[in-house]
């Protein structure tokens, strides 16, 4: 997840800057895929939200409890940046507009820097405390309550699609290892097809 949330940004970025100001057609584009993008992040930061703080929250010293409260101020920090990317894209789909691609191209950078330091801090101090504290069977618990129940079967699809996509191959096949049903839905199904429309939306930024 957190690779895909990466190579998103650093696409939008690149398609932000090099996209021309009247192609009305890849502004919409972007914008679109940029609902993709924020609605994943939300979910994602909801079920940690929901889940997973509250889990290590009940076992956590004090100084785990700080890294905690760091999380959760700053998932609140992300949503505003979200917010004002998801504007300024939906302002370039309207109008061609170079001031408003110009207050754009800060905003996105802003939002690729802001969540990039939020992964890494999550990543060295966060996942360290729930590998500690949770059990394989409590993350697993975790997961399907609060991250794959509520979704639909194309939601879990869409997600599948846009967590996969790109992703090296080795690396693929280790997460999908056990999963052969959702390894056969990737790679007969859902790949290719994802594939084409990513070309079309990131066509300026490649």
């Amino acid at each position: 997840m957190h690779w895909a949330f990466r190579r998103d940004l650093d696409r939008f970025t690149a398609a932000v800057i090099r996209t021309p100001v009247e192609d009305r057609v890849s502004w919409r584009a972007l914008a679109r895929r940029w609902e993709l993008f924020r609605h994943i992040l939300h979910d994602h930061h909801a079920g940690e939200d929901a889940g997973i703080w509250p889990a290590l929250r009940a076992k956590a010293d004090a100084a785990g409890a700080t890294v905690l409260d760091a999380m959760a101020a700053e998932h609140n920090d992300i949503d505003p940046l979200l917010a004002s990317v998801a504007e300024g894209l939906d302002r370039m789909a309207a109008t061609a507009d170079p001031d408003a691609r110009a207050a754009l191209e800060v905003r996105v950078v802003a939002a690729r820097e802001q969540l990039g330091r939020h992964l890494a801090h999550e990543e060295r101090d966060a996942l360290t405390l729930a590998q500690r504290h949770l059990t394989p069977a409590e993350w697993e618990r975790i997961t399907k309550v609060f991250f794959e129940r509520a979704k639909s079967p194309r939601e879990i699809a869409a997600l599948v699609a846009w967590m996969l996509h790109d992703l090296p191959e080795s690396a693929a096949t280790r997460l999908l290892a056990g999963a052969a049903p959702v390894r056969v839905l990737w790679r007969l199904v859902l790949r290719r097809p994802f594939a084409r429309r990513e070309r079309r939306v990131f066509r300026q930024a490649d």
